[in-house]
Protein backbone atom coordinates (compact mmCIF):
# COMPACT_ATOMS: atom_id res chain seq x y z
CA UNK A 1 0.00 0.00 0.00
CA UNK A 2 2.99 2.00 0.74
CA UNK A 3 4.27 2.19 -2.45
CA UNK A 4 1.09 2.80 -4.47
CA UNK A 5 0.96 5.53 -2.27
CA UNK A 6 4.69 6.72 -2.97
CA UNK A 7 3.81 5.70 -6.76
CA UNK A 8 0.77 7.91 -6.92
CA UNK A 9 2.23 11.22 -4.90
CA UNK A 10 5.98 10.86 -7.53
CA UNK A 11 3.52 10.58 -10.37
CA UNK A 12 1.70 13.62 -9.25
CA UNK A 13 5.05 15.27 -8.33
CA UNK A 14 6.67 14.97 -11.81
CA UNK A 15 2.56 16.60 -13.08
CA UNK A 16 2.85 19.80 -10.86
CA UNK A 17 7.18 20.22 -11.76
CA UNK A 18 6.22 20.10 -15.39
CA UNK A 19 3.32 22.48 -15.25
CA UNK A 20 5.57 24.85 -13.12
CA UNK A 21 8.19 24.55 -16.13
CA UNK A 22 5.41 25.97 -18.39
CA UNK A 23 4.90 29.48 -18.84
CA UNK A 24 1.24 29.90 -19.21
CA UNK A 25 1.83 33.39 -20.59
CA UNK A 26 3.41 31.87 -23.85
CA UNK A 27 0.63 30.54 -26.31
CA UNK A 28 2.34 27.89 -28.40
CA UNK A 29 0.90 27.75 -32.30
CA UNK A 30 1.41 24.76 -34.22
CA UNK A 31 1.24 24.75 -37.55
CA UNK A 32 2.99 23.89 -40.72
CA UNK A 33 5.53 26.41 -42.24
CA UNK A 34 5.23 24.40 -45.78
CA UNK A 35 2.98 26.46 -47.40
CA UNK A 36 3.20 29.89 -48.55
CA UNK A 37 2.32 32.33 -48.32
CA UNK A 38 -0.10 31.22 -45.33
CA UNK A 39 2.75 29.25 -43.37
CA UNK A 40 6.34 30.06 -44.73
CA UNK A 41 10.22 30.68 -43.80
CA UNK A 42 11.53 33.32 -44.46
CA UNK A 43 15.37 34.08 -43.32
CA UNK A 44 14.58 31.68 -40.51
CA UNK A 45 11.72 33.12 -38.92
CA UNK A 46 8.40 32.15 -39.46
CA UNK A 47 6.41 34.24 -41.95
CA UNK A 48 3.01 34.29 -43.88
CA UNK A 49 -1.31 35.43 -43.40
CA UNK A 50 -1.32 32.41 -40.37
CA UNK A 51 1.62 33.73 -38.51
CA UNK A 52 0.36 37.58 -38.55
CA UNK A 53 -3.15 36.18 -37.73
CA UNK A 54 -1.52 34.30 -34.69
CA UNK A 55 0.40 37.15 -33.90
CA UNK A 56 -2.39 39.27 -33.95
CA UNK A 57 -4.47 36.94 -31.48
CA UNK A 58 -1.69 36.98 -28.88
CA UNK A 59 -1.65 41.33 -29.19
CA UNK A 60 -5.58 40.53 -28.29
CA UNK A 61 -4.59 37.73 -25.77
CA UNK A 62 -1.50 39.81 -24.02
CA UNK A 63 0.21 36.57 -24.94
CA UNK A 64 3.50 36.25 -26.08
CA UNK A 65 3.33 33.63 -29.36
CA UNK A 66 5.96 30.58 -30.20
CA UNK A 67 5.21 29.35 -33.59
CA UNK A 68 5.42 26.02 -33.18
CA UNK A 69 6.56 24.16 -36.83
CA UNK A 70 4.89 20.65 -36.73
CA UNK A 71 3.71 18.20 -39.97
CA UNK A 72 0.15 18.86 -40.68
CA UNK A 73 -0.35 15.19 -40.16
CA UNK A 74 1.12 15.51 -36.69
CA UNK A 75 -0.40 18.96 -35.55
CA UNK A 76 -3.40 17.25 -33.80
CA UNK A 77 -1.70 14.65 -31.96
CA UNK A 78 0.69 17.48 -31.14
CA UNK A 79 -2.39 19.46 -29.81
CA UNK A 80 -3.84 16.62 -27.68
CA UNK A 81 -0.27 15.46 -25.82
CA UNK A 82 -0.26 19.35 -24.67
CA UNK A 83 2.90 20.19 -27.11
CA UNK A 84 1.17 22.99 -28.26
CA UNK A 85 -1.63 24.93 -27.21
CA UNK A 86 -3.84 25.76 -30.67
CA UNK A 87 -3.92 25.14 -34.33
CA UNK A 88 -3.44 27.75 -36.36
CA UNK A 89 -2.54 26.22 -39.69
CA UNK A 90 -4.57 26.06 -42.60
CA UNK A 91 -7.19 23.60 -41.09
CA UNK A 92 -10.59 22.76 -42.97
CA UNK A 93 -13.06 22.25 -39.94
CA UNK A 94 -14.51 18.57 -40.76
CA UNK A 95 -16.69 16.43 -38.90
CA UNK A 96 -13.90 14.29 -38.71
CA UNK A 97 -11.75 16.15 -36.86
CA UNK A 98 -13.83 17.53 -34.70
CA UNK A 99 -13.95 14.21 -33.05
CA UNK A 100 -10.36 14.53 -31.51
CA UNK A 101 -10.25 18.72 -31.54
CA UNK A 102 -12.82 21.98 -31.00
CA UNK A 103 -12.92 24.20 -33.69
CA UNK A 104 -13.55 27.94 -33.22
CA UNK A 105 -15.81 29.92 -35.88
CA UNK A 106 -14.28 29.92 -39.63
CA UNK A 107 -12.09 32.98 -39.82
CA UNK A 108 -11.11 32.22 -43.60
CA UNK A 109 -12.56 30.28 -46.42
CA UNK A 110 -10.48 27.79 -48.79
CA UNK A 111 -11.69 27.76 -52.30
CA UNK A 112 -10.84 24.07 -53.30
CA UNK A 113 -9.92 24.15 -56.85
CA UNK A 114 -8.28 21.19 -59.76
CA UNK A 115 -4.77 20.88 -60.69
CA UNK A 116 -5.10 18.63 -63.32
CA UNK A 117 -3.05 16.70 -66.34
CA UNK A 118 -2.44 18.28 -69.58
CA UNK A 119 -2.91 15.82 -71.59
CA UNK A 120 -5.64 14.25 -69.54
CA UNK A 121 -7.41 17.51 -69.95
CA UNK A 122 -7.22 17.61 -73.77
CA UNK A 123 -8.23 14.41 -74.18
CA UNK A 124 -11.80 14.79 -72.54
CA UNK A 125 -12.07 18.37 -73.65
CA UNK A 126 -11.00 20.17 -70.53
CA UNK A 127 -9.64 23.70 -70.05
CA UNK A 128 -9.43 26.32 -67.52
CA UNK A 129 -13.21 27.49 -67.71
CA UNK A 130 -14.49 24.00 -67.66
CA UNK A 131 -16.68 23.37 -64.79
CA UNK A 132 -16.14 21.13 -61.53
CA UNK A 133 -19.31 19.20 -62.89
CA UNK A 134 -17.42 18.81 -66.37
CA UNK A 135 -14.39 17.26 -64.48
CA UNK A 136 -16.54 15.00 -62.02
CA UNK A 137 -18.33 13.69 -64.75
CA UNK A 138 -14.87 11.89 -65.92
CA UNK A 139 -15.99 8.53 -64.51
CA UNK A 140 -12.42 6.99 -65.15
CA UNK A 141 -10.50 9.72 -63.96
CA UNK A 142 -7.88 9.14 -60.94
CA UNK A 143 -7.11 11.80 -58.37
CA UNK A 144 -4.18 12.57 -56.47
CA UNK A 145 -4.83 13.01 -52.62
CA UNK A 146 -2.33 14.10 -49.39
CA UNK A 147 -2.97 11.59 -46.32
CA UNK A 148 -5.36 13.42 -43.87
CA UNK A 149 -6.18 16.66 -45.62
CA UNK A 150 -9.32 17.15 -48.07
CA UNK A 151 -7.44 16.66 -51.46
CA UNK A 152 -8.31 12.91 -50.26
CA UNK A 153 -11.33 13.37 -48.33
CA UNK A 154 -13.21 15.06 -50.89
CA UNK A 155 -13.00 12.54 -53.77
CA UNK A 156 -13.25 9.59 -51.46
CA UNK A 157 -16.57 10.72 -50.23
CA UNK A 158 -17.64 11.01 -53.98
CA UNK A 159 -16.42 7.66 -55.00
CA UNK A 160 -13.48 8.42 -57.12
CA UNK A 161 -10.30 6.60 -57.29
CA UNK A 162 -8.05 8.08 -55.04
CA UNK A 163 -3.92 7.53 -54.53
CA UNK A 164 -2.60 9.15 -51.29
CA UNK A 165 0.81 10.87 -51.18
CA UNK A 166 2.45 11.47 -47.99
CA UNK A 167 4.07 14.90 -49.81
CA UNK A 168 2.44 17.51 -51.56
CA UNK A 169 5.52 17.52 -53.94
CA UNK A 170 4.85 13.82 -55.08
CA UNK A 171 1.32 14.32 -55.39
CA UNK A 172 1.92 17.30 -58.21
CA UNK A 173 5.08 15.29 -59.73
CA UNK A 174 2.08 12.64 -59.97
CA UNK A 175 -0.14 15.02 -62.04
CA UNK A 176 2.25 16.44 -64.07
CA UNK A 177 3.62 12.92 -64.93
CA UNK A 178 0.32 11.55 -65.88
CA UNK A 179 0.05 8.77 -63.03
CA UNK A 180 -2.92 11.17 -61.49
CA UNK A 181 -4.70 13.12 -63.48
CA UNK A 182 -6.60 15.42 -60.71
CA UNK A 183 -5.45 16.95 -57.62
CA UNK A 184 -8.55 18.93 -55.49
CA UNK A 185 -6.63 21.27 -53.27
CA UNK A 186 -6.93 25.25 -52.23
CA UNK A 187 -5.87 27.50 -54.39
CA UNK A 188 -1.92 27.93 -53.32
CA UNK A 189 -0.75 24.42 -53.91
CA UNK A 190 -2.64 24.07 -57.22
CA UNK A 191 -1.35 27.51 -58.56
CA UNK A 192 2.18 26.88 -57.29
CA UNK A 193 1.84 23.28 -58.50
CA UNK A 194 1.14 24.87 -61.86
CA UNK A 195 3.63 27.48 -61.69
CA UNK A 196 5.97 24.29 -61.70
CA UNK A 197 4.91 22.20 -64.27
CA UNK A 198 2.88 25.27 -66.76
CA UNK A 199 3.41 22.46 -70.01
CA UNK A 200 2.19 19.38 -68.13
CA UNK A 201 -0.57 20.56 -65.94
CA UNK A 202 -3.84 23.40 -65.88
CA UNK A 203 -5.81 25.12 -63.33
CA UNK A 204 -9.70 24.60 -63.34
CA UNK A 205 -10.56 27.81 -61.54
CA UNK A 206 -14.17 26.38 -60.69
CA UNK A 207 -14.40 25.46 -57.37
CA UNK A 208 -15.61 22.30 -55.65
CA UNK A 209 -16.57 23.85 -52.57
CA UNK A 210 -15.45 26.40 -50.21
CA UNK A 211 -13.58 25.14 -47.24
CA UNK A 212 -14.30 26.67 -43.74
CA UNK A 213 -10.70 27.37 -41.89
CA UNK A 214 -10.61 27.41 -38.32
CA UNK A 215 -8.56 27.30 -35.37
CA UNK A 216 -8.49 23.98 -32.94
CA UNK A 217 -8.33 23.19 -29.59
CA UNK A 218 -7.88 19.99 -27.54
CA UNK A 219 -11.15 19.25 -26.13
CA UNK A 220 -11.87 20.73 -22.87
CA UNK A 221 -9.92 24.09 -23.11
CA UNK A 222 -13.33 26.24 -23.24
CA UNK A 223 -11.33 29.19 -22.45
CA UNK A 224 -9.49 29.46 -25.20
CA UNK A 225 -12.02 28.90 -27.47
CA UNK A 226 -14.22 30.91 -25.79
CA UNK A 227 -11.09 33.86 -26.08
CA UNK A 228 -10.49 32.25 -29.86
CA UNK A 229 -13.95 33.00 -31.24
CA UNK A 230 -13.95 36.90 -29.15
CA UNK A 231 -11.08 37.83 -31.72
CA UNK A 232 -12.19 36.09 -34.65
CA UNK A 233 -15.50 38.43 -34.36
CA UNK A 234 -13.42 41.26 -34.04
CA UNK A 235 -11.58 40.56 -37.24
CA UNK A 236 -14.13 42.30 -39.79
CA UNK A 237 -13.88 45.31 -37.73
CA UNK A 238 -12.75 48.56 -38.95
CA UNK A 239 -9.05 48.63 -38.59
CA UNK A 240 -9.17 44.95 -37.39
CA UNK A 241 -7.16 42.21 -38.19
CA UNK A 242 -8.69 41.93 -41.96
CA UNK A 243 -7.74 45.35 -43.16
CA UNK A 244 -3.92 44.43 -41.65
CA UNK A 245 -4.07 41.35 -43.55
CA UNK A 246 -5.29 43.21 -46.92
CA UNK A 247 -2.58 45.63 -47.17
CA UNK A 248 0.11 43.63 -45.96
CA UNK A 249 -1.09 40.40 -48.45
CA UNK A 250 -3.13 41.61 -51.24
CA UNK A 251 -1.03 42.11 -53.90
CA UNK A 252 1.29 39.14 -52.95
CA UNK A 253 -1.96 37.19 -53.41
CA UNK A 254 -2.99 38.78 -57.14
CA UNK A 255 0.50 37.86 -58.29
CA UNK A 256 -0.18 34.37 -57.04
CA UNK A 257 -3.16 33.92 -58.18
CA UNK A 258 -3.51 36.00 -60.80
CA UNK A 259 -7.13 37.03 -60.68
CA UNK A 260 -7.56 37.53 -56.96
CA UNK A 261 -7.10 38.90 -53.90
CA UNK A 262 -7.24 38.45 -49.68
CA UNK A 263 -11.62 38.29 -50.56
CA UNK A 264 -11.12 35.03 -52.47
CA UNK A 265 -10.60 33.52 -48.69
CA UNK A 266 -12.37 35.76 -46.52
CA UNK A 267 -15.87 35.48 -48.53
CA UNK A 268 -17.47 32.15 -48.32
Amino acid sequence: MKKILMSTLFLLFISLLSACGRDEDILRVGMDLSYPPFETIEDGEPTGISVDVAYMLGEYLGREVEIVNTDFGSMIPSLNSGEIDIIIGSMSITEDRKQSVNFSDPYFYFKIISLVNQDFADAHGIDEDSSIDDLLAIDEAEFAGIVAQVSTQIPTDLGKNVTEFTELSTAIQSVSQGTSDILLMSSFPVTNGHRAHPDSTLVIWDPIQSSPIGMAVEKGNDDLLAQANEFIATMHDEGGAYDTLRGRWDEDIEALLERYGLEFFIDE
